[in-house]
């Protein structure tokens, strides 16, 4: 199938012009029957790479997704696009079940999804050998690997299916996979020369964000507060801690629940459903939610504490703006959260525990970063990520940076005197000059340095000794009660002169301050847009009650933007409209446009200057019968500008009349002039070869009618 085919059904059912960078060459790769390993961010376009085969080759494409919340969502999708789709799984009842197995048995199903557990089952064997396969798709293939994050025992039994099934193609698709995660997942399923497309990791459209771990719910209410009606996830370490955060939101007349393992399973399906259809905008959740939710309209995460590596934050952050539009993440983190993080691992029993503590130290590098967050994130991926991103909080606001030599001095020689047997919190203390009790105790105030850095706020040391530990001037010895050390590093300091140079954390948080006071200027055109997004959200929550699917199911929050922007007044226009494919623009377009059309009327009744206003008052004046001459003088506009936007509603399939500007045997005879002038004619030379008898809307009108019903008048 050439690439040609490919676009045209990408375009009939998804309502995409044009691929993602590689979507096209991975599934180039499965026309031609080639395994895959397939890395693309969340909210790349991984799905289509698997789907579009399934849709244009012959026969069944069987995928494997670790969820049944995430089967769902996709196979609904995929009904909203007019593809034949259904799943296999536990939720289903016996005659379903039976129902779905009939449907593939006879070839009626482009896409069955079904779960591990029921792949490797051996009932589910008779029935996948009598179908005409074409393609297997692995999806959270990460899960293969137990270097990876979210394993799962049943995906390493799969390596049957090659055995099987040889000449049936395999592509295996994750978000998040180091190189170790990526040779692990090929042996596991036995996967014959793949091809291995990474594609780029970098999710511009997402903004990140890094702050200290003090006053969270303050800081998350402001937060939200910024963001009123739109849907996100806070990310909390424990079970516990969810249900305190979602508490502390809903006293503030936030519309949040929480979700974590401990729940019955019909209360974690009740909120999921609720966040999917917009009923619930917060959900406060351990990371057991989110790797079955495919909404797209997630506006933001938020990161309560510090995750264990950079993988699961990766893919956890992925989980916003995953239909390309503007999304925020913002990770809290403390030191605190890493001593926690620390003690969890350290106390697992498994033999990947080093690894576990070195990706915990990476995650936290991220965190203590002072450059641009995103080139550590692509680094990480093994991304080159040439300049600075301009969409994270140090690229946003560059530190100030200063002379931290002797400051650093002053720690390190407290470090020392104290014989290296204190933690943070106590260094801290004796550099302040604290009267704790067991400080003057241990005797602790009568060391050289005890009050040297008393100018300095705890808040501050805290910050400073972060960027010391951040830059090896210091380490912490996890395994003697997170006691503080010192480094080689820390030695050329102290008896070498070596300089050091720290960043201002106070102008940061200033910097924060006065972002937090701006008041943010909004042009009147940006006004009108939000404006009409918000009307073009709420009809899609009114479609999606009806029809009894998710919102994002019927347009994404990006095809509403584009919508917004664009303001489409007839079918052709909103054809153009990307995700708005064949299927949705015959369900959902008549509905979409008049509301676009009523708010365009409205805003332009009010004065407003709004983009097709113009045009629509003429539109509005032709049908209530007035003459263009009339509606000229009603609008203060010329003649010709009228029969110019009356010609452009015609051409666009608007119910105007040709016959009121042009009579048919006129047509007939602009129709034999044109054809007697050589290509190619112009409206002039029409014109003239007329004797410059007929107005030149009148020779437009009759092309304009000529081409849309051929010659026959």
């Amino acid at each position: 199938m050439n690439q040609r085919a490919a676009r045209e059904a990408l375009k009939k059912y998804f309502g995409y012009d044009n691929f993602r960078p590689q979507q096209f060459e991975i599934i180039d790769n499965i026309y031609i029957g080639y395994d895959a390993v397939v890395l693309m961010p969340t909210g790349g376009g991984k799905s289509i790479c698997y789907q579009l085969p399934a849709i244009t080759l012959p026969g069944t494409c069987v995928v494997v997704s670790p969820l049944i919340s995430l089967m769902k969502d996709q196979v609904e999708a995929l009904k909203g696009n007019g593809i034949p789709a259904a799943y296999l799984n536990s939720s289903l009842s016996v005659d379903e079940q039976r129902y779905v197995e009939d449907e593939a048995y006879h070839g009626r199903l482009r896409l069955l999804y079904v779960s591990p557990e029921k792949m490797v089952s051996p009932s589910f064997m008779p029935l996948l050998s009598k179908l005409k396969l074409n393609l297997f798709a692995i999806d959270e293939a990460h899960c293969i690997s137990a270097w990876g994050h979210d394993f799962r025992q049943e995906y390493t039994q799969m390596r049957f299916l090659k055995r099987q099934f040889p000449r049936v193609p395999i592509v295996a698709l994750t978000a998040t996979a180091d190189k170790l995660t990526r040779r692990d997942i090929v042996t596991q399923l036995g996967l014959r020369e793949p091809a291995v497309f990474i594609s780029s990791f970098d999710r511009p459209n997402i903004s990140l964000n890094v702050r200290p771990g003090q006053k969270r719910i303050e800081q998350i209410l402001d937060f939200i507060g910024e963001r009123s009606q739109q849907a996100g996830i806070v990310y909390c370490l424990s079970r516990k801690s969810t249900e305190q955060v979602a508490a502390k939101l809903i006293a503030k007349g936030i519309r949040a629940d929480f979700y974590h393992a401990g729940l019955p399973a019909a209360e974690r399906n009740r909120v999921q459903e609720a966040f999917t259809n917009d009923e619930v905008h917060v959900v406060c959740a351990t990371v057991a939610f989110g790797m079955g939710i495919d909404k797209s309209n997630v506006r933001w995460v938020i990161h309560y504490n510090l995750p264990q590596n950079i993988e699961g934050y990766y893919q956890e952050i992925g989980r916003a703006g995953r239909d390309g539009a503007q999304a925020d993440a913002l990770l809290f983190y403390s030191f605190q959260d890493v001593m926690v993080l620390r003690d969890i691992l350290t106390k697992e029993e498994s033999k990947n525990t080093e690894i576990k503590l070195a990706k915990l130290e990476r995650m936290q590098q991220y965190a203590d970063a002072l450059n641009c967050r995103r080139k550590i994130l692509l680094s990480y991926f093994g991304e080159h990520l040439a300049e600075d991103c301009g969409n994270c909080d140090v690229c946003k606001n560059p530190p100030q940076s200063f002379d931290g030599t002797v400051i650093a001095q002053k720690a390190l020689s407290a470090v020392t005197r104290l014989g290296e047997k204190v933690g943070l919190r106590m260094l801290i203390d004796v550099l302040r000059g604290s009267r704790r009790k067991d400080l003057l105790q241990l005797g602790y105030d009568q060391i050289k340095t005890y009050g040297m850095g008393a100018d300095i706020t705890a808040n501050d040391w805290m910050d400073l000794l972060r960027q010391m530990l951040h830059l090896g001037l210091i380490e912490i010895a996890y395994d003697q009660n997170n006691v503080v050390k010192l480094t080689a590093a820390s030695r050329a300091v102290l008896f070498e002169k070596q300089a050091v140079t720290l960043v201002r954390m106070s102008a940061i948080r200033e910097q924060r301050a006065a972002r937090k006071t701006k008041v943010k200027t909004v042009t009147q055109r940006q006004r009108v847009r939000d404006e009409l997004f918000e009307v073009l959200r709420q009809l899609r929550r009114q479609i999606a009650v009806q029809k009894g699917v998710p919102p994002y199911i019927v347009f994404s929050d990006a095809t509403l933007e584009e919508m917004a922007a664009e303001r489409p007044s007839n079918e052709r226009e909103l054809r153009s409209i990307s995700g708005v494919g064949e299927q949705k623009l015959a369900r959902y377009g008549r509905a979409f446009l008049g509301a676009i059309r009523d708010f365009v009327a409205d805003k332009t009744q009010e004065g407003v200057r709004v983009k097709g206003g113009s045009q629509l008052a003429t539109l509005q004046l032709y049908r209530r019968g007035f003459p263009p001459e009339q509606i000229a003088l009603e609008r203060d506009v010329t003649v010709q500008t009228v029969y110019n936007h009356l010609l452009e509603h015609y051409q666009n399939g608007e119910e105007v009349r040709v016959q009121d500007f042009v009579s048919k045997p006129l047509i007939q005879t602009i129709l034999l002039v044109a054809e007697s002038i050589p290509e190619p004619r112009s409206i002039k030379a029409i014109y003239e070869r007329l004797g410059e008898r007929v107005d030149y809307h009148q020779i437009r009108f009759a092309l304009a009618y000529l081409e849309k019903k051929g010659k026959e008048v």
